[in-house]
């Protein structure tokens, strides 16, 4: 028999950020687990400023008091009030191989949305548009990154069993980068943008300098995406959050900046070192080694994860990516990177896998979000 729990203590929350550790264990090294106290200051309310317009129900499914699964529903007032999309999210959503167990924490959402009068349920979905979506549906025998979910077979498997159709769809990339520098074509191509609108690199030698054009960074974010129906603006709360929650990870030198004569930033790219290896050997914890090995991933990298690009409009189409990558490739040389990851991008954003062309790369990785009626 399974019995679903809703929780809400600290201990509760714990368990539930704790449950993908008894459900992949030492049997999926491809997991790269998160950092437990990274998720639960996440989780928490008085913490994380996303809940100023967020709600946000815990359930636990359990057989035999065992724990076999966990989901979280999600109503991000944002999206419901402001593009008035009559939606509750699902995210967090992991559960042995059971269609009974998904089923039923499926339900306990699908009651949360009929409470609240939405009318339909897509997931999984993070509290934001900042935070990890989509459901890994090819590529498991493939590490996932920091800023991605980890799945097995049985997950997308279940939801479309239940009817569940399928929502949107990301595409992950593994590049490589030559090592004799970028190409000829690329360095002309760069070299004659960069002289056409006159624009420049700005290089950082420490976070501190990092966390001066932050601001910049984040507004350019909301003006790059701001012509997609369904992109929440970021707000300055939440501005604040995620400075302090990832610049500590960030190399100085892996921050792709180009601005134009006056010093106004028109493009930046955020690359980071690859700590999905780093992320397994801590095994959730920072203490008494974690942070060892996630330091080491900072200032010795072997691989990068491409995190995020923003482009003011009216210089997307203007060729400015071409600086980006000129530069990102030179400093991977000399940092040693040959493979570089792609975030997640939409499959249908063909100005994004169009940049990958020009590179040797491969589609290792695919991921989903579904969705169906209340």
């Amino acid at each position: 028999m399974i019995t679903i729990r809703e929780l809400s203590s600290h201990d509760e929350l714990y368990d539930f950020v704790h449950f993908p550790f008894l459900l992949f264990g030492d049997d999926h090294p491809q997991w790269a687990p998160p950092i437990i106290s990274d998720e639960l200051d996440n989780l928490n309310p008085q913490k994380n400023p996303v809940f100023n317009h967020v709600e946000v129900r815990y359930f636990m499914a359990y057989r035999h008091e065992q724990p076999v699964g966990r989901i979280a529903g999600i109503i991000n007032g944002l999206e419901v009030r402001e593009l008035d999309i009559p939606k509750i999210r699902f995210g967090y959503f992991d559960y042995i191989d059971d269609p009974d167990v998904s089923k039923a924490l499926l339900n306990q959402v699908r009651q949360m949305g009929k409470e609240h009068e939405l009318e339909f349920l897509e997931g999984p979905l993070g509290l934001s548009n900042l935070d990890k979506a989509g459901m890994l549906v090819e590529g498991f025998e493939e590490p996932n990154t920091m800023v991605t979910w980890y799945g097995m077979p049985h997950y997308p498997s279940h939801l479309e069993q239940l009817g569940y159709e399928k929502e949107k769809e990301w595409v992950e990339y593994e590049i490589q980068i030559p090592e004799d520098g970028p190409s000829d074509k690329i360095e002309r191509f760069a070299e004659l943008i960069r002289e056409r609108y006159n624009l420049h690199m700005v290089r950082f030698s420490n976070t501190k300098e990092i966390l001066g054009y932050a601001d910049e960074m984040f507004d350019l974010i909301n003006k790059t995406y701001s012509n997609l129906s369904t992109y929440i603006p970021i707000k300055p709360d939440q501005i604040a959050y995620y400075k302090d929650r990832y610049l500590k990870f960030l190399h100085p030198d892996f921050i792709n900046c180009v601005a134009d004569e006056n010093g106004n930033l028109v493009a930046f790219a955020i690359t980071m070192p690859s700590f999905s290896e780093a992320l397994r050997k801590a095994n959730g914890k920072l203490f008494p080694f974690g942070w060892y090995h996630l330091l080491k991933a900072r200032y010795f990298p072997r691989k990068a994860a491409f995190y995020l690009i923003g482009i003011k409009p009216e210089f997307q189409n203007k060729g400015v990516p071409s600086i980006i990558f000129k530069e990102m490739n030179e400093v991977f040389n000399k940092n040693g990177i040959t493979t570089v990851e792609s975030n997640p991008e939409l499959a249908d954003n063909e100005a994004i896998r169009s940049l990958w062309k020009k590179y040797e790369n491969r589609l290792h990785k695919r991921r989903r979000t579904y969705r169906d009626s209340l």
